[in-house]
This record gives C-alpha cells, structure tokens and sequence, in this order.
C-alpha cells in the first residue's frame, strides 16, 4: 500500500530538481547527484514491492494444481536466421546465392524493407547498393543530378563528425552509467541504454544508397532541381526552368519547391509535379556564369537553352530557344553562311513577331554576359543535342503566342 502510495508522487518530486537555486558552494553535479538519489529510491522501493510479490505467489495458496500447458516447439528465425522450420521445410535461406538474388531484384522498395525485418542475414542482404541501384534509377535520376549527390555525401559526412564529436564527449558518461547499471538494477536505465543500441544497430549506414533513398521518400532531404514554367505557369516564366530547393511529398507524389529570392520578392512554396521537375541541366549554380563551349557548334535550326535574369540582383533561369537567320540571309541551305558569322541569331519563337523578346543577337567570339537594366541580361550557352530534352521543351509550348 506504500508504494501506491508514493509511486505517483516521487516524479512530482523530481521537479524541483532543475528549480534548485544554484549555490556557489556546491559542485557542480550537486543536481545530478539528488536527481540520481531519488531515481535510486524509486528503483529500490519498486523491486521491494516486486519481490515480496512473488515471495507471496511461490507460497502454497491451494491444494489445486494447475494443468501443464501443452508443449508446442515454435519455429522462428534467430539473429542470424534458421534456414529450416520446425516441420523441416525449406525456407528462402536455403536458395542459393544466385537464385536468392533474382528474387530480392524483383522486390519493390516497400517489399525489400519488409523482407529486411525478418532475421540478419536478410536485412543484410537487403541493405545491398546493387538491389538498390536499379530503384534509384528508376525513381530519382531524373530529377537527382551531381550537385544533390554532393549534398547529401556533405550531410553524411557532417552527421559523422557530429557524432564522433558526441560520442567522444559522452564516453566517459556512458562507461560510468553503463557500469552502475550492472552493479544496480535499474530497469529504466538499462531501457534506455539498450534502445539505443537497438537503433543505432537497426538503421542503415548513412552512406549506403538505402539510406538516400529512405531520406528522398520521406522528404527528409532536400535537395537543388530545376522547375520549368515556375509558380505555377505564369506568364512571364513560359519556357524557362528555375532552380528550386524541392523536397518529395509522398502524400501526393509531388515536390515542394522553394526558390531562390528573386529580388525583394520571396515567392510562395509551390507544389510541383514530376512532369515539370527534372535534374540540373549543368553545374552551374543560379548566381554563377555558365561558361559556353558551344559558340563555334552552333548553326541555324539548333536548339539551346541560354541563362538569363531581369536584373543582376536575380539568379540566371534557363530559357529555350532556336538559333536563327541573318537578316540578310535568304535562309537557303546551299547560300547559307551563318554558321560562318561572328553573329548569332537567338530566337524565342513563343513570342510574336514584333516582341521585343523575340529576337536577340550575341558575339560568336567574345560573347560572356550581354544585356541592361532594360532586357535583361543574357549569360552562358548550352546547346541541347537530346531529342527527349526537345521533346520535354515541346510539352511545355504554350498554346498561342504570348
């Protein structure tokens, strides 16, 4: 009756442990040393209790016996697996390598998590790179470019050092408490400790592609892409494909996307489709200069993508467009020389004719930043060779001229 009694009470008692004012003349550790007095008080009185309980139970209460119960052998799987059941049969463990293999590349990602909980050597197994290659691919190459990849290989490499730094300094606090929970029973102690474990024996190395994966899907990892026609297809944004910091949203298998600050202007946080997503065409970042190398390949007919912003306080947008004709060229295939010129011929069709944006001139040789305040500012080159990338720019066409 005691213990009921003051069970309830003693974590009301620990409160005023951190509500103690601090006194110069104390250690340090004086809080932790009463906090640690009174979680001792709770553990002794609470296997008091415990004790004398089943002190009361061994005693003869009755001269009924109870039944034995039915002896039945259970057949389950260890820490490194059973490769037979009770009744003998084969299991999937007793498959050979190749066999075995051809059935886990077959699973799904869900199916591979599933088959990883039933003993070791299958979670082992299951956390392999190769099985795991194929459905990144799938899934995430296309929107998964360099750059994402250097990031999360930088965040894997953080978490390490934070955690080296961490266990490095608790070493000696675990090697203290793991000792008392040996010499006392504390069973909330030793919980604790031996959950830890757990997880940490659990998961998956930060490092293996089943880590990255988990990290996309759950949208844990955010990573830099590339959005066409931004917040949402707006008018002054056809054709173009942004930057955007985007996370997975697998409620409904969409992206977040957050951009860059283009200006005073923050824009909103908009939900896009993987249809409009796809990997950074270049390293490049949105504030840097692409480099061109493709100025002396160019000819009329070719498609490109060309970096430009509104002001030089805005990051670059990769824009779509055409290399066209010279003025004076009458754009015969035998008599064409613009290839030839200094002078090349940018054209973005999707604006009409009299537009001031419809066409624009650059310098073969010396081209590097072209524009003003007034049109903008025009930056580096890519020439795109893909026709699936020409057929991506196509579905994105706006149905009448802007």
């Amino acid at each position: 009756m005691v213990y009921f009694i003051l069970k309830p009470l003693l974590p009301f008692l620990l409160l005023p442990v951190n509500h103690v004012p601090k006194n110069p003349f104390l250690p340090f550790f004086f809080h932790e040393i009463l906090l640690f007095t009174l979680l001792l008080c709770q553990e002794f009185i609470s296997h008091s209790i415990e004790g004398i309980k089943n002190w009361s139970i061994s005693m003869p209460q009755t001269h009924k016996s109870l039944k034995p119960m039915p002896f039945k052998k259970e057949s389950n799987f260890d820490d490194i697996g059973l490769h037979e059941t009770a009744s003998g049969k084969m299991t999937v463990l007793d498959l050979p390598e190749l066999p075995l293999d051809c059935i886990l590349k077959k699973l799904s990602p869900s199916e591979l998590c599933n088959m990883a909980c039933v003993c070791r050597s299958l979670k082992e197994r299951c956390r392999r790179d190769e099985l795991w290659e194929r459905h990144m691919r799938e899934k995430w190459n296309r929107v998964i470019g360099e750059a994402a990849r250097r990031e999360w290989q930088l965040q894997v490499a953080e978490r390490r050092d934070i955690n080296i730094r961490g266990e490095t300094g608790r070493v000696k606090w675990k090697v203290w408490m793991g000792r008392l929970a040996c010499l006392w029973p504390l069973s909330w102690l030793k919980r604790k400790i031996e959950s830890r474990r757990n997880v940490w024996r659990s998961s998956p190395p930060d490092s293996s592609l089943v880590s990255f994966y988990l990290a996309l899907e759950s949208g844990r990892f955010s990573f830099t892409a590339q959005v066409y026609n931004r917040e949402n297809g707006h008018t002054g944004f056809l054709m173009s494909c942004y930057d955007a910091e985007v996370s997975y949203n697998a409620r409904t298998n969409k992206f977040f996307a957050r951009y860059p600050p283009h200006g005073k202007r923050i824009p909103a946080i908009e939900e896009v489709p993987w249809e409009r997503t796809r990997a950074p065409s270049v390293v490049t970042s949105a504030n840097e200069l692409h480099i061109s190398d493709c100025l002396t390949d160019l000819r009329p007919g070719d498609h490109f993508e060309i970096q430009w912003r509104r002001s030089k306080e805005f990051p670059y947008g990769w824009w779509y467009g055409v290399i066209g004709h010279l003025e004076m060229c009458d754009r015969s295939d035998r008599r064409c020389c613009c290839d030839s010129s200094e002078t090349i011929v940018l054209e973005f069709n999707h604006y009409p004719s009299g537009s001031r944006w419809r066409r624009k001139t650059i310098n073969r040789k010396e081209h590097r930043e072209d524009g003003d305040e007034n049109y903008g500012f025009y930056g580096g080159i890519r020439k795109i060779q893909n026709k699936e990338e020409i057929s991506k720019w196509m579905q994105f066409w706006p149905a009448q001229v802007l």
